[in-house]
């Protein structure tokens, strides 16, 4: 059955950087095809209300938590949203003009968790609240690059991924019947890691398969990262150990190794527990930041 645009819903979590969050409506209003809403989950007390136009209607949540509380603001967002395909997109992260229609179109073609391709833009490009014409997905094709450990979208349709762990919760979408029908994500995956990958491995379990698609480019919006992502290294332990709990498996192994290689903790894919060595230093953490890493 056709998914109409006017039955997608665009779905993005903030807190703070209200400036990628512009770009990001920027390039909504550009869509080949708008959706039907957009609906912004705000991980902070009050939303920002001077906001451009997406080219739809809005829907705003407010998420509490001081920790990162992903999964909650992911749930309240679908449980807001009216439209019949979900489309969530990370705040970074600017649409190219035809994400939304291939979006619609691979689940019109079929049932399925849709991945869609993410190029990375190096510093300041584009710049915060960038004029239209430096949105446009030329002049951003020139600028981005892909990233090396993602494979190779298909220059049409869609093409089948066997490992539902391929997600990244920069640009994804479902159907809302698929997210509902287990519940959305886990919230006792608190702060930063681990929930989109058991929420992938839990739709594969229900046989819904995993697809990458053509057309539904978006660029990531450079910020400084953490090499390792030591601003996160409690949630990161505490999330993976629950994670293997579930699963029996290990998730975010490439960075449990980093922590590893630091000296923090003891592990490998074999362990049946992480054991915990030390906790990173402030000056660790200092020395982690990586204002311009493209990946982390």
């Amino acid at each position: 059955m056709p998914v109409e645009a006017s039955r997608v819903s665009v779905l993005t979590l903030v807190r703070g950087r209200t400036d990628r969050l512009r770009n990001l409506m920027r390039g909504l209003r550009r869509q080949s095809v708008r959706p039907g809403e957009l609906v912004i989950a705000w991980m902070q007390p009050d939303p920002v209300r001077e906001l451009p136009d997406p080219g739809c209607p809005v829907r705003h949540v407010v998420v509490p938590g001081e920790q990162l509380p992903l999964a909650a603001a992911r749930n309240r967002a679908a449980e807001a949203a009216t439209g019949d395909l979900l489309v969530f997109l990370d705040v970074d992260c600017i649409p190219s003009t035809g994400l939304v229609s291939a979006y619609a179109a691979a689940a019109s073609e079929t049932v399925g968790l849709f991945l869609g391709e993410v190029l990375y833009l190096p510093p300041d490009r584009p710049s915060a609240d960038a004029a239209d014409d430096r949105l446009a997905d030329a002049t951003l094709d020139r600028q981005a690059c892909r990233h090396p450990a993602r494979p190779t979208i298909p220059d049409n349709g869609i093409r089948y991924e066997p490992d539902a762990g391929q997600l990244w919760g920069l640009s994804f979408a479902l159907g809302a019947d698929a997210w509902r029908s287990i519940g959305g994500m886990d919230e006792a995956f608190a702060g930063y890691g681990g929930e989109e990958t058991d929420f992938a491995a839990r739709l594969a379990g229900t046989g819904l398969p995993t697809f990458w698609i053509a057309g539904a480019r978006a660029y990531h919006q450079h910020h400084p990262v953490h090499v390792p992502p030591l601003q996160h290294f409690a949630s990161i332990l505490a999330n993976a150990e629950r994670f293997r709990a579930r699963h029996g498996r290990w998730c975010m192994g490439y960075w449990l190794g980093q922590f590893v290689e630091a000296g923090l903790i003891a592990w490998d894919e074999s362990a049946p527990a992480i054991r915990l060595i030390r906790c990173p230093t402030s000056s660790e953490l200092a020395a982690s930041l990586r204002p311009d890493a493209l990946f982390s």
